[in-house]
């Protein structure tokens, strides 16, 4: 039996799981997909030699932590600085892969409009830095706001969301279980012309869309984003 999992902190959704368990079922592949949780990516090491993965997604808080304990990075794992996806190799090699990048281009393509050309990303993890990189693909001029903003980074309290057509919350607010949560921005400035994208799936609408949808803007969850990488790690992991 092949195993396959993937490590975070916290695991209280189980998408990936139901996920690829039904497709091993459907295809008649002997394999498993878990969900590890732990407590510090220092636990990494010791998980992947309790049993012989195939197969591995990494979400928060670890998809830029996971890289010193990986043999190599893709090519856009390694421009993107954060990993997803790990693919483990006969030889004993670690291979990380980004497919959230992928997954957020295609999500996000049909959405957009000529006039999207200023994008706002909430967040500078894993998630925010593939966003990132997917917006720059796509054209876009992209600022990144932070708590705690460094270099080129904006600060919540500096914010004008008339600047940007398009707004992306990386950020887990907002997220199940804690759905009451969303980004402090100033709500009252958005405009019918406005798209917000949020990575998360869980809640369908959360109160950062919410919020946009009742100022008319156009709004996107992250769900067709969750497909889209998952069935790039699909391919990952049986090429």
């Amino acid at each position: 039996m092949k195993h396959f999992g993937i490590i975070g902190k916290p695991l209280v959704q189980s998408f990936s799981a139901n996920h690829f368990n039904k497709k091993f079922a459907d295809e008649h592949i002997d394999a498993e997909y878990s969900l590890y949780p732990l407590e510090q990516i220092e636990d990494f090491p010791a998980l992947i030699q309790s049993r012989a993965f195939a197969g591995m997604n990494v979400t928060i808080p670890y998809k830029s932590a996971v890289i010193p304990y990986l043999s190599e990075l893709d090519e856009t794992a390694r421009e993107i600085g954060a990993v997803n996806v790990i693919r483990f190799l006969p030889d004993g090699r670690t291979i990380g892969y980004n497919t959230d990048a992928l997954g957020f281009i295609d999500a996000i393509r049909p959405m957009l409009r000529e006039n999207d050309k200023t994008a706002l990303i909430l967040g500078t993890g894993g998630a925010a830095k593939a966003c990132h990189y997917g917006l720059k693909k796509l054209g876009l001029e992209v600022k990144m706001v932070s708590r705690t903003p460094k270099e080129n980074q904006l600060s919540y309290s500096d914010l004008q969301l008339s600047n940007f057509q398009v707004i992306v919350n990386c950020t887990p607010l907002g997220m199940f279980p804690e759905t009451e949560k969303m980004p402090i921005l100033p709500y009252e400035q958005l405009t019918q012309a406005q798209f917000l994208f949020d990575c998360i799936y869980n809640p369908e609408e959360t109160l950062f869309l919410r919020q946009g949808r009742l100022h008319g803007c156009r709004t996107q969850n992250g769900m067709s984003m969750l497909l889209g990488q998952a069935k790039a790690a699909w391919g990952i992991w049986t090429n």
